[in-house]
């Protein structure tokens, strides 16, 4: 036996789901692509390039590789205090600085596989928050510590960091080992 549903039951059968945010969907594929190209380049590297030292920065390769992955969750829920317009307080570019020096330290010795699982895994839980997003919630807007009190979206803090974070190192990266 088959049962036939009239457009207008179906409709009513879901009356949780939302339609696919196409600016979401977006943001969500951008952070999605720049993660496969880090976890894809980084595959291609030698233990030797792997811990190759960035000028400048301090870490190393796949420290920063690690870094990427670990600070996924972070930058979401911080984009995602602003899409509930939560004003974003107490951070600033010194505790950033401070968490990546002590991440360095605690993960000087990541291996490849370990970090690029976890880039893998947050990538994906990142990519699956950022879908659930609505227009309203990507345009709400609220006070942020770490741009100066400024009022900033929800779009522009997940475009500064969670998507242009693996573009941002994976740039670096490729420039110092001249790739």
């Amino acid at each position: 036996m088959s049962t036939m549903l009239s457009q207008d039951s179906a409709l009513t059968e879901r009356p949780t789901q939302r339609p696919a945010n196409h600016r979401a969907q977006a943001l969500a594929d951008r952070l999605e692509q720049g993660a496969q190209a880090l976890v894809t380049f980084a595959l291609t590297l030698t233990d030797a390039e792997w811990l190759t030292v960035i000028p400048r920065d301090g870490r190393t390769v796949g420290v920063i590789v690690h870094h990427v992955a670990s600070v996924y969750p972070i930058e979401i829920q911080l984009a995602q205090g602003i899409a509930a317009s939560q004003p974003m307080t107490g951070v600033t570019m010194d505790d950033v600085h401070a968490m990546n020096a002590a991440h360095a330290r605690e993960h000087a010795r990541a291996t490849k596989a370990e970090a690029l699982d976890l880039l893998r895994r947050n990538s994906a839980v990142a990519v699956a928050a950022i879908r659930a997003l609505g227009d309203e919630e990507l345009d709400h807007a609220a006070p942020a510590s770490l741009y100066s009190e400024a009022p900033v979206t929800c779009q522009f803090v997940l475009e500064d960091h969670a998507v242009r974070h693996s573009y941002h190192h994976l740039m670096k990266i490729k420039g110092v080992l001249k790739r």
